[in-house]
């Protein structure tokens, strides 16, 4: 076994502005759109389109700043470095262990997806089973081509577009009148918790800000990518998340499990439910994959960095991954399946990937003028943007994540105390 690995060959620039734009949409279109409107629901109420239009926006900002900071620090880790390039070693490694925390929680919230559309009834021991399944797929080394990701993304596509369609005809949308207008206002907690579980939904977004050293002309494909992609994908959210809310009411939304399933039930096509589960499945699995390997690698980094054990940077000789890390990351997830539900799960984890994007919107707005810092409105809006989603969701996430933040800055001391002795 080995812990390091020689110079890697700088990745050709071969992605042009439709890649780019598929990698950010399919890195978003995860197994979020398949769950999250139900939880955001229950804050919101039919004030779901605001919710769905404030995480977009907080997206988006958090994307442009990603990207800057990117261009300026192109080695991998994302805000873990550039936390600690900027701001100071502590926030790198807060960065990055809200980052790991964050994503744990999200590979828990897909495979409870995955599990919810696919076996209801049994989904605690379907869902362990593809986290272990997977685990070994990506032990063995397992790459997602673009093209791969092209096809995964049209699946999705398609079964969202389906489910549209079969809302259209169901009659339903065109009651909007019969809905009492936005209803009562669910209160600025309501609306601003349903956005911050909405944003994880969004999370995948900054994948296209990491693309500088493999598109063409990074500087003009990179901001349109992100646009495109971001904007694209909020279009989506505001349609499907409307259409689910009008169909389904509030009450029926906000308890189910599938509501796309339900939808299609409702809407009078029950033969549309093997389908919308097969987009499920594709959507929260692929989601799963990429989740698994990248939430190793950064714990991987981590640990060879000195901030978590060090024996989690191996890699494996054979195989070429961080086998350990890979496991360890496999069996916190397996824990979080067994221990929490779904909302519990979504919610835990958009407080993690929000006090990460806190960190990068933070650490973007100490860009020099010289540096293609963004316009100060951006960062700043992000910065305010995460900081009040994060503390807007379901007080057990918001607790639960505080003391999870404060065990990684508690671990950090301790480890700053011994280094110095």
């Amino acid at each position: 076994m080995t812990t390091s690995s020689g110079p890697q060959a700088r990745p050709a620039r071969v992605l042009g502005t439709v890649d780019a734009v598929a990698i950010g949409a399919a890195s978003m279109l995860g197994a979020g759109v398949f769950s999250v409107f139900a939880p955001a629901a229950l804050g919101a109420g039919a004030w779901l389109p605001v919710a769905i239009l404030i995480a977009g926006t907080v997206a988006y900002c958090n994307a442009v700043s990603s990207a800057r900071l990117a261009a300026r620090h192109p080695q991998s880790g994302g805000a873990y470095v550039y936390g600690r390039e900027r701001l100071g070693e502590l926030w790198g490694y807060l960065a990055g262990w809200s980052f790991v925390v964050g994503k744990v929680a999200s590979c828990a919230a897909m495979a409870l997806t995955f599990a919810a559309y696919v076996l209801p009834g049994w989904e605690k021991p379907l869902a362990v089973a593809a986290v272990v399944a997977l685990t070994a797929l990506n032990y063995r080394g397992l790459r997602r081509s673009t093209l791969v990701i092209k096809v995964l993304l049209g699946v999705v596509l398609a079964v969202l577009a389906a489910v549209v369609v079969t809302m259209l005809l169901s009659g339903r949308l065109a009651a909007v009148a019969e809905v009492d207008g936005l209803g009562p206002w669910p209160g600025s907690f309501g609306v601003l918790g349903a956005a911050g579980m909405i944003f994880f939904a969004f999370a995948g977004y900054a994948r296209v800000a990491t693309l500088g050293g493999e598109v063409r002309d990074p500087g003009t494909t990179i901001p349109r990518a992100i646009l495109l992609s971001l904007g694209g994908v909020l279009a989506l959210y505001l349609v499907v998340g409307t259409g689910l809310l009008i169909v389904l009411g509030r009450e029926r939304l906000t308890t189910s499990t599938a509501p796309m399933i339900d939808a299609v039930l409702v809407a009078g096509f029950p033969w549309m439910v093997p389908v919308v589960a097969v987009g499920a499945a594709v959507a929260s699995l692929g989601a799963l994959l990429s989740l698994i390997l990248g939430v190793s690698r950064t714990t991987a980094a981590m640990a060879s960095d000195g901030h978590l054990p060090r024996s989690l940077a191996a890699v494996h000789e054979r195989h070429g991954v961080p086998h350990r890390a890979e496991a360890a990351v496999a069996a916190v997830v397996v824990v979080l399946v067994l221990a929490t539900d779904l909302r519990g799960a979504i919610a835990f984890s958009a407080f993690g990937v929000l006090v990460y994007y806190a960190i990068t919107n933070a650490s973007a707005l100490r860009l020099g003028p010289d540096e293609t810092r963004p316009p100060l409105l951006v960062p700043l809006t992000g910065l305010v943007g995460c900081v009040v989603l994060a503390c807007s969701l379901p007080l057990p996430a918001v607790i639960t994540g505080m003391a999870v933040l404060a065990l990684g800055a508690g671990v950090w001391w301790l480890r700053e105390r011994i280094a110095q002795r």
